[in-house]
C-alpha cells in the first residue's frame, strides 16, 4: 500500500528537529512518503531566533516525496497542535505516522508503522500503534499489545482519532465511577489519575493522558515493538521531559526490522510488567526532591557554565 504520510511537530529546538528529520530521511520508503511539519508559533520575542531557525530547518527538508511545513503565527501549544494536527492528516489520507521533534527514529521506523498500518487497518480493537518499548530488563515478544498509548513515535488511523474524545472531565468521572483509578495507575505504580486531574483544572496541557483514558476505558489496544524504533532526544533542558534517558532503558531495533504478524488479541501480562517496572523507576524520579533538584539543576546551568568559562 501506499506509505502512511509522515506529521512531525516542532516549536523551538532546531538542532533536535534536524536529528528527527535525518534519521527519518534515512528510513527505507521516506523517498514514497509524504511529510507535513507542524511548527508552532513564538510565545514571545525571545522565542523568536530559535522558532526562526527551526522553521528553516523544516523547510530544508529533503529526501521526502513531498514536505509541506506549516507555520503558526500563534503559539497553540503542542496538545492542541497535535489534536487539530493528527485529526487533519488522518481526515486527508485515513491514517498518520506521528512524531515529535524530539523522537529520533531507528532506520526500520517507517517499515514498522507502515507494516503495522496495513495489519490491523481493518481491526477496530486495535487503537493504534505504539513504537517505543520499556523493555525494563525484560525479553519481549517481537510485537505485543497493551492498553496504554504511548507519544514517543505513533501511528493512528482515523477511525480510531475520530472516536478520540479529549473532555478530560468526563474521561476521569467514568474511571472513578467504575472503580478502576487503581488499575488506570498500572496498579498504584505510576500516578496517572493525578495527571489527568492536573489537565482538567489546567496544571498540564496533555492529550496523551486523555488519549490512554480513552484507551483504557474502551478495552482498546496499542501494538508495540519487542525493540524500540524510537529513542528520546528531549532530556537535555530543552523541553520538559525531567530525569535522564538513562531512566527509561530500552533495546533499539537498530540492526534488524520488527516483524509485523498476526497475534493474540489480548494485553501483554509479560509487556505490561516491562512497563510497570519502567513506570516504578519514573515514578521514583518524580518526587519532591528529584523535581527540585531538577529545576535547581536547570537554573544553575548557566551559571555553572560561566564559572567554567573563567
Amino acid at each position: 500500500m501506499t506509505p502512511a504520510p509522515i506529521v512531525v511537530f516542532a516549536y523551538r529546538r532546531p538542532r533536535h528537529l534536524k536529528r528527527v528529520l535525518d534519521g527519518l530521511a534515512g528510513n527505507a520508503g521516506a523517498a514514497q512518503s509524504q511529510l507535513f511539519i507542524y511548527c508552532d508559533g513564538a510565545k514571545g520575542l525571545s522565542d523568536r531566533p530559535d522558532v526562526d531557525a527551526t522553521r528553516a530547518v523544516a523547510r530544508a527538508a529533503t529526501g521526502f516525496a513531498n514536505v509541506e511545513v506549516m507555520e503558526s503565527e500563534v503559539n497553540h501549544g503542542l496538545s492542541h497542535a497535535i489534536v487539530s494536527g493528527v485529526g487533519d492528516i488522518c481526515e486527508r489520507y485515513g491514517r498518520a505516522i506521528v512524531l515529535e521533534d524530539d523522537v529520533v527514529p531507528t532506520p526500520f521506523f517507517l517499515r514498522y508503522c507502515n507494516d503495522a498500518l496495513d495489519q490491523y487497518a481493518d481491526n477496530d480493537r486495535v487503537l493504534s500503534v505504539g513504537c517505543h518499548t520499556f523493555t525494563a530488563g525484560l525479553e519481549l515478544p517481537e510485537t505485543f499489545f497493551l492498553n496504554v498509548p504511548d507519544c514517543w513515535g505513533w501511528a493512528v488511523w482515523r477511525r480510531s482519532w475520530r472516536k478520540f474524545d479529549p473532555d478530560g472531565a468526563a474521561l476521569l468521572a467514568q474511571i472513578s465511577e467504575r472503580g478502576l483509578e487503581s488499575r488506570f495507575d498500572f496498579e498504584g505504580t505510576y500516578p496517572y489519575a493525578q495527571m489527568l486531574r492536573d489537565q482538567i483544572r489546567g496544571g498540564n496541557q496533555s492529550w496523551v493522558i486523555r488519549w490512554y483514558a480513552y484507551a483504557f476505558l474502551q478495552d482498546r489496544l496499542v501494538l508495540y515493538p519487542g525493540r524500540a524504533v524510537t529513542s528520546n532526544i528531549g532530556f537535555d533542558g530543552s523541553g520538559t521531559h525531567e530525569g535522564t534517558a538513562a531512566t527509561y532503558r530500552n533495546v533499539l531495533a537498530a540492526e534488524r526490522p520488527i516483524h509485523v504478524g498476526p497475534i493474540e488479541f489480548s494485553e501483554s501480562n509479560l509487556g505490561r510488567e516491562s512497563w510497570r517496572r519502567a513506570l516504578r523507576e519514573m515514578s521514583r524520579g518524580t518526587g519532591f526532591v528529584s523535581r527540585v533538584r531538577y529545576r535547581l539543576g536547570q537554573a544553575l546551568r548557566p551559571h555553572l557554565k560561566k564559572t567554567r568559562a573563567k
